[in-house]
């Protein structure tokens, strides 16, 4: 095959560029049952030709469901990629995060088996060959990673997110590169470590967002590397989500509680490293921070930095910010290539191992703020199964920072919208349909309604709180006569510490689910 001119230019070992391939040739290395692993974090730095190719070839061969593959990326690959693997019936496994409505109807309609894992500890656990087990050689067969360029020593330089690409390549016996030549190369924005096992494992000596403790680029055998691809595809992300009222007001009542922690003494007026989710609330949040005057020299601790991020380092108020991944719309992306210079020496990009690493949290004093499904009356939170069965995302990192962080705050809007009752569905109610985040773990909760601190409170103190703060004012009076029940029956029974009915704490569920509302009639 020929070599492009770009592509020599980016594949800096030239025995690299000997096992230059077409994507289409390289079928035969993924046979029905293939344990495969991809590169990629939150829809961006994801394999783009190989995956396609191989849906093509499913697709013109009419092989759907006799082709599939136990399926292993960071987090959420490329809707064209991984969502349409789902609808050919090509996934018959898949951990530990996943995004798309195609993936998500292939796992709760029983076609895709899905284990659902916290972020820093998948890329750990991979190396302990636990998800790899059953195999001869405790291996995955292969794993198809993006760079951007390719060192003189064969080392890999990704994109627009390092994930758990480090510890997929550790664990690969055969790697495949694709080369994408469409984007820049991103050499400098990378600080790699991999995975030692215990009892050798290293601690992680950063002390700041800023610091550097690895290489820049990942480390590969070249003798495992058996085809080279060139791509040039870009990463498919979607354009902002508008930020509505309820996240700006969310975004208020939060800054608002930030800064009287600031006027107390808890927090410098530079805070402390700012974790923040995906969504609009998140943006709204950030796009707060970047808005007002009362906040300097920020700095960032996070696992995806969205384009928010952007008007913060324009605003002058973001100093430096580290991720796994940095997920932007078209806009953003174009926005980050035409002021290179501005950003990349303010941006750091780590495995999810390290920027998800609860003992760096903690040691660092993160403030964590994401978003659940629900949160219940106690301050337990909901991330990932609607109406406790049906798996919406994954936990994601939320429980790597929520636990581990100096301020655990969830936000979340009071309702969200549906068909069926005009206020909508309570996003407070008296118990989680499933629970990923303890009662244990959280500090904050905050709506547009308010925000509800819930630091050394007791439990039945945090419920009237979280009622009265954050609670829709369609669902307070419900919520408060479940309370009032729920604690006359159970002080008379001596079981008072939480109080619960639990023959009626999910009536609000099942109404919705027959009814159409959360609103009951009565708890009776």
């Amino acid at each position: 095959m020929s070599v492009s001119a770009l592509l020599k230019s980016r594949v800096r070992r030239p025995s690299m560029l000997s096992k230059l391939a077409k994507a289409e040739e390289l079928i035969d290395l993924f046979p029905n049952g293939a344990y495969v692993g991809w590169s990629g974090f939150t829809g961006v730095g994801y394999p783009k030709k190989v995956p396609t190719a191989l849906a093509d070839h499913v697709e013109k061969n009419n092989l759907q469901g006799q082709l599939k593959y136990a399926l292993f990326v960071g987090a959420s690959a490329g809707a064209e990629t991984e969502n349409r693997w789902a609808n050919l019936n090509m996934i018959e496994r898949r951990s530990p995060h996943q995004v798309g409505k195609a993936i998500a109807s292939g796992i709760n309609n029983d076609r895709i088996r899905f284990f659902d894992k916290h972020l820093s500890m998948f890329p750990t656990d991979l190396v302990y060959g636990w998800y790899t087990k059953d195999k001869p050689n405790n291996k995955l067969d292969v794993v198809i990673v993006e760079a951007t360029a390719i060192t003189e020593d064969g080392g890999i330089i990704p994109g627009a997110s390092v994930g758990a690409s480090p510890e997929l390549i550790q664990m690969a016996d055969k790697i495949i590169i694709e080369v994408n030549t469409q984007m820049p190369s991103f050499e400098g924005l990378h600080d790699i470590t991999l995975t030692d096992l215990p009892p050798r494992r290293k601690p992680y000596l950063i002390m700041a967002p800023e610091d550097r403790i690895g290489t820049p680029h990942i480390p590969v055998d070249p003798e495992k590397v058996v085809a080279i691809v060139e791509s040039n595809s870009p990463d498919q992300t979607q354009p902002v989500t508008p930020e509505d009222e309820a996240s700006k007001a969310i975004a208020s009542n939060l800054i608002e509680f930030l800064q009287h922690e600031v006027d107390h003494g808890r927090l410098p007026k530079s805070l402390l490293p700012i974790q923040s989710g995906i969504g609009n609330i998140a943006n709204a949040v950030v796009g707060g921070l970047a808005h007002g005057k009362q906040f300097h020299n920020l700095k960032v601790w996070t696992e995806v930095l969205q384009d928010s991020f952007l008007d913060l380092f324009d605003s002058g108020h973001l100093d430096f910010a580290t991720a796994t991944s940095i997920r932007l719309s078209p806009d953003g992306f174009k926005r980050f290539y035409d002021n290179w210079e501005r950003y990349a020496g303010k941006l750091l990009l780590r495995s999810q191992q390290v920027s998800n690493n609860p003992e760096i949290i903690k040691r660092l004093g993160v403030i964590g703020m994401n978003t659940p499904v629900e949160v219940d009356m106690y301050a337990h939170a909901n991330s990932t199964c609607v109406m406790g069965s049906r798996m919406l995302n994954g936990i994601g990192g939320s429980a790597d920072f929520l636990r581990s962080s100096k301020y655990s705050i969830m936000h979340t809007p009071s309702v969200r919208p549906t068909k069926t009752d005009p206020t909508g569905v309570s996003c407070i109610v008296p118990m989680c349909t499933h629970v990923d985040q303890t009662e244990h773990d959280l500090d904050v909760i905050v709506t547009e309604q308010g925000l509800a601190d819930v630091r050394g409170l007791s439990p039945r103190e945090r419920a009237r709180v979280i009622i009265k703060k954050c609670a829709h004012p369609d669902y307070q009076p419900i919520l408060t006569d479940y309370l009032d029940r729920a604690e006359h029956y159970c002080l008379k029974k001596g079981w008072g510490h939480e109080p619960h009915l639990l023959w009626q704490s999910f009536k609000m569920h099942q109404n919705l689910d027959q009814k159409g509302t959360m609103k009951i009639d009565s708890w009776e």
